[in-house]
């Protein structure tokens, strides 16, 4: 079978990028955690079967867990319960689809023009301001193409998880989990079909992220990945184009959003500091904090917008320059701090954050956020307004 020449140009780029990750694992010692990613590394990197496959099956090995006693003993969650209960919302009837949405308006762009990250560069500059908001378009339709497949991880998680989980309190709420992701996957997919017009294929590294997820049997690593390091990503991510957008709807489509995703991740801080400060040997903590890690540094360098570069500047720059000009940019900096203040305090929290693992988060620049408050001291009101 011949490759096409783009998806091994590609294949190849990804292998290279991704061998001083691995090499870092292993002079990290963390093998057992580069052990759970080879797999999915493979399918997403090598076979981008992301990008290649409309329908990905996956095997999944884990264990449901019946409640026969039907106990009632965990009230955080009970009142996470009540509290998603009377916060659903529909977003066939409470979001105002009518609002007309130019995503090329170079005076109403989704994405200020100045945070582009290409916004420093001359030919940027030359561009007539249409094609400046082409580029605005294009930038917010991949994010927002992220933000689809990653809540499209977050429903399957939240079924495995609900199935999983020992305690009724906790199954009960991830019951309300299943149907708060449900409704992003279709709100956002709406959005961009709609109003966008234009929707990208899931980023390759974070395909590695949801694959090692699914088919992980450690109901508590599904949890920590999910719960506290993919939705504290998408919370800094809304947070973020919720603060710089000027499209009202999308505002207010990502302001309940973030409501949900509020209560997303306070669940799996409880639920996670429960387990983790009982039920936990040395090395089964030691496994967590290393994969917990490995995905920090995975998703701190890792997203590149490797489809804009390849729409629009590998004519212009190498692959490896257009790296260093996204790592570099005003927006991936704020993007990251809005990242990983809300990551690293829950990280912390659930006691993944110990003597041993701290210098490699130091030598990240990531412990600057660790006295921040962690998800259960936050309001919903606090994470929109980024406080």
């Amino acid at each position: 079978m011949r490759i096409p020449a783009l998806k091994l140009t590609r294949t190849l780029q990804n292998l290279a990028e991704s061998g001083p990750m691995f090499r870092e694992a292993v002079e990290r010692g963390n093998l057992a955690t580069l052990k759970t990613m080879l797999g999915p590394a493979w399918r997403g990197l090598v076979q981008q079967r992301g990008k290649s496959e409309d329908i990905t099956p996956m095997d999944l090995e884990y264990q449901a867990s019946f409640d026969w006693k039907y106990r009632r003993d965990q009230p955080d969650m009970t009142r996470l319960y009540e509290a998603a209960k009377k916060s659903q919302w529909n977003s066939t009837t409470d979001l105002d689809w009518s609002i007309d949405v130019d995503p090329e308006n170079h005076l109403k762009p989704i994405i200020p023009l100045d945070f582009l990250p290409v916004a420093g560069l001359d030919s940027f500059k030359k561009l007539p301001p249409r094609e400046k908001a082409q580029q605005a378009h294009a930038m917010a339709s991949w994010l927002l193409s992220q933000f689809l497949h990653g809540e499209q991880g977050a429903l399957f998680a939240a079924c495995q998880v609900t199935e999983a989980v020992p305690w009724l309190d906790a199954k009960l709420y991830g019951s309300t989990q299943v149907v708060d992701e449900g409704r992003h996957v279709e709100t956002f997919n709406r959005y961009l079909e709609s109003k966008l017009k234009k929707r990208y294929d899931i980023n390759d590294n974070l395909y590695v992220i949801i694959d090692a997820l699914m088919s992980d049997s450690r109901w508590d690593l599904k949890f920590l990945g999910m719960q506290i390091m993919i939705e504290g990503l998408a919370l800094g991510a809304f947070g973020f184009i919720h603060m710089k957008t000027m499209e009202p709807l999308l505002k207010t489509l990502l302001r309940y959003v973030i409501t949900d995703e509020a209560r997303h991740v306070h669940y799996g801080v409880i639920a996670l500091q429960k387990v983790y400060a009982e039920g936990l040997t040395e090395k089964e903590r030691r496994e967590r904090e290393e994969w917990a890690f490995e995905v920090s540094v995975l998703l701190r360098n890792r997203f590149f917008a490797h489809e804009l570069w390849e729409e629009g500047y590998a004519a212009q720059m190498s692959r490896k320059e257009w790296d260093q000009l996204i790592l570099g940019s005003e927006m991936m900096a704020m993007f990251r701090r809005t990242m990983f203040k809300r990551v690293i305090p829950n990280l912390k929290r659930i006691g993944l954050l110990s003597e041993r693992i701290r210098p490699h988060y130091q030598q990240h620049g990531l412990l600057e956020y660790e006295h921040l408050p962690a998800a259960p001291e936050l309001t919903a009101a606090d994470l929109i307004e980024d406080r």
